[in-house]
């Protein structure tokens, strides 16, 4: 049996029609196949690979803690190294009030952890969030997040959610003193790349900061680097209080991180005490990998350049009449068609020609792209050019 038989047979599926790549290696924005193809991963592991795969410095960093120890003891007990340098690194990046991390296995259990932490400072119970929302599929990420449809098979789950309209700011008027935390996207992702107005943001933020509830920004997609600036709510000129964070932050491998004051975190020490725990959360391999990842964003991307290859892209693609629309922040891309029948044909049709996209699980008529932020102008002109003539040929 060859190894894609074995990965159908032995290993769980989440979909019936995977992409079926067998990755052999990767290196800057192409993975290579065990038959030698090279693709250009125009979504970048979806979010992950910010900086591109397998990223030299990234790669030392992991190799050096490696050789000094793995696992030593659960999170919160040893003082470690490289647990510190992710803290100093990524808090360079943050504004001054954001000034302590938690760091966990992943995006969703930061935002489970952000869940526990509204409700244990403020002692509310209720829990906004918005239409389009994606913020895991754990139990209580899963509850915060929109699509009946996706939920419905495992209710019942977490009670007393609310959910209202992005951009809507009478709806607004649903977070009230009874609100432990609100929970947005700063961009919604999965809901085919969402950009809420800068007047909506800020009157968000108003408004929780009227009635003491936690503004949880979930940037696991959205942030460091992907909008143009190191966080999307730097679009706003409004600050969080409670960021969560995954996706990229490890470099290719999983973390996510929990940001807020040390004043709001110090929730977890004291009420109740051990008020989240984590065995392997704050590892020692992916806080090196993390802390290296801060680093190369903060001293070597150009966010501009991001901002400006982004439109480069868009500019190519909306020009072919089966764009209906797109919506785009840095690159971030949402690229709006017909159908989801033919957003699965360019899908399909890009991957026969070396390109990895993909579609979005509550956006079926838009097809999705984030790629690497280290693209070079010559590899997104090229990567334009493919997609279009995908679509051409989807369409023939």
């Amino acid at each position: 049996m060859d190894n894609k038989h074995r990965f159908l047979e032995e290993l769980a599926q989440t979909n019936p029609n995977p992409l079926l790549i067998e990755a052999d290696h990767a290196d800057g924005v192409y993975i290579y196949d065990k038959e030698g193809n090279k693709y250009m991963d125009m979504i970048a592991g979806l979010c992950v690979n910010n900086l591109g795969h397998n990223h030299p410095k990234i790669i030392t960093a992991i190799k050096t803690q490696v050789d000094k120890h793995l696992h030593v003891m659960v999170y919160g007990e040893f003082v470690q190294q490289a647990q510190l340098d992710l803290s100093k690194n990524l808090m360079s990046l943050l504004p001054k009030e954001l000034d302590c991390i938690y760091a966990v296995n992943s995006g969703t259990e930061a935002n489970e952890a952000a869940i526990k932490l509204c409700k244990a400072y403020t002692e509310r119970t209720e829990i906004i969030a918005f239409n389009g929302a994606y913020h895991g599929s754990t139990n209580g990420s899963l509850s915060i997040s929109s699509g009946e449809q996706r939920k419905q098979s495992f209710k019942p789950l977490l009670p007393n959610i609310k959910f209202i309209e992005l951009d809507q700011i009478n709806e607004l008027d649903n977070i009230t003193t009874d609100t432990a935390g609100v929970f947005l996207e700063t961009i919604q992702g999965d809901a085919g790349v969402q950009i809420p107005t800068k007047l909506f943001m800020q009157n968000l933020r108003k408004r929780c900061t009227e009635v003491g509830a936690l503004l949880v920004l979930d940037e696991i997609q959205c942030g460091l680097g992907r909008t143009g600036k190191h966080f999307a709510f730097e679009h706003y000129n409004i600050q969080p209080d409670v960021l969560t964070l995954g996706k990229s932050l490890g470099g290719g491998l999983p973390i996510g991180a929990l940001v807020s004051s040390k004043h709001l975190l110090n929730t977890f020490r004291d009420r109740p005490a051990l008020g989240h725990i984590t065995t392997f959360g704050g590892h020692p391999v992916t806080c090196a990998a993390a802390a290296s990842f801060c680093s190369i964003l903060k001293n070597e991307v150009n966010l501009e350049e991001v901002e400006r290859l982004g439109s480069v892209l868009e500019n190519i693609l909306i020009e072919h009449p089966e764009i209906k629309s797109c919506r785009r922040i840095g690159m971030m891309f949402a690229f709006d068609m017909k159908s989801p029948e033919l957003v699965s044909k360019v899908v399909h049709q890009c991957l026969q020609k070396g390109l990895i996209t993909f579609w979005f699980l509550s956006h079926p008529n838009s097809f999705r792209l984030s790629p690497p932020l280290t693209i070079s102008e010559n590899e997104i002109i090229s990567a334009g050019k493919l997609i279009y003539e995908a679509i051409n040929e989807s369409i023939s």
